[in-house]
């Protein structure tokens, strides 16, 4: 229930721009027409890798571990295995980049039969205060039932001073590759920046967020005090996030933890709630009614991205930059 809310909460935004471009027939068309657009994002995937630089590659992972919803499971697997080729090809190249680190490790335990040690000893080395970096492991542990290993990955990561997950940036990392590669993609994929912003964002969290629920059951079964400290201490560090789906999760975990009718009670609501009101107030303000506006507010907000690693941060600016009121009024608190 919580995992579902808020990837609904968190892909506000691609609903909104899907709505008014052309780029949502993968997920509305026929068929047939699905199939095409996922034909096409093939296209795109093999323009990106043969450019060969890191960046280009890890746009290409992520558009080729993306596909349509009727794959069948060895086909998702396939994908999955060529992606992480590609992934693990972008970090040779970019070998200190967390953001690289981070996409190969999240696709390495996205593919049957990948050991993620490596992956997760590399990405803990390049980011050592980043709690993410241990969420595969958590999985794993959580999978096998081994809750003494899972006490001590909930430990590690409660000392994580950040919880990144990099979706901006990779957003940003898509986009520049479509656009780099747009005279070689089919006439029909993406004609516009809208088009493009929406089709980078799409992929990039499809690429890059992860499963919670393994870190939700393990705090929601906290019936130790170790274990219950270290959840509401990871917690606390989640809700500033640079992903508004991991600051929800965050305040689910914290409030689970919390007693009922309590002061902090009250705050977490109140937090959430303010998150939730800056999420869907940018999003809203931020649509033109003009067509011709459409793409010129998807560069604002490309260029806020770039500036930003937080999604909460670019909703803010936006909510400024519209003359916008930061928090909710009273009668929506």
């Amino acid at each position: 229930m919580v995992q579902r809310f808020v990837q609904a909460l968190s892909l506000s935004w691609l609903i909104l721009a899907s709505a008014l471009s052309v780029n949502s027939a993968a997920a509305a068309a026929p068929k047939a027409e699905a199939d095409n657009y996922s034909a096409w994002r093939a296209t795109a995937a093999r323009a990106l890798e043969a450019r060969g630089d890191a960046r280009s590659l890890a746009a290409a992972a992520a558009l080729t571990f993306v596909g349509p919803p009727s794959r069948s499971r060895a086909d998702t697997a396939k994908a999955a295995a060529a992606a992480l080729e590609l992934a693990v090809r972008a970090s040779e190249l970019e070998p200190n980049d967390p953001a690289t680190a981070w996409l190969r490790l999240k696709l390495c335990s996205d593919t049957p039969g990948c050991d993620i040690r490596d992956a997760a000893t590399t990405m803990r080395w390049i980011d050592a205060d980043n709690g993410a970096a241990w969420l595969p492991t958590l999985a794993g542990a959580q999978k096998d039932k081994d809750t003494v290993q899972v006490d001590r990955v909930l430990a590690d990561m409660a000392e994580g001073t950040r919880f990144d997950l990099y979706g901006n940036r990779y957003a940003v990392i898509m986009y520049d590759g479509l656009q780099r590669v747009r005279t070689r993609l089919p006439a029909n994929y993406l004609k516009s920046d809208l088009t493009r912003l929406t089709e980078a964002m799409d992929i990039a969290n499809t690429a890059v967020i992860p499963s919670f629920s393994p870190l939700i059951n393990a705090c929601r079964e906290a019936a130790t005090m170790e274990r219950r400290e270290a959840c509401l201490t990871l917690s606390k560090t989640m809700q500033k996030a640079d992903a508004v789906i991991a600051q929800l999760v965050g305040f689910a975990i914290e409030k689970r933890l919390t007693p009922a009718d309590s002061k902090e009670m009250r705050l977490i609501a109140e937090r959430r709630r303010l998150l939730e009101w800056r999420v869907s107030s940018a999003n809203i303000s931020d649509t033109p009614l003009l067509p011709w506006l459409r793409s010129a507010r998807a560069r604002s907000r490309l260029a806020k991205m770039r500036a930003m690693p937080r999604e909460e941060d670019v909703c803010i600016s936006l909510l400024k930059e519209h003359g916008m009121p930061l928090d909710p009024p009273e009668e929506h608190r």
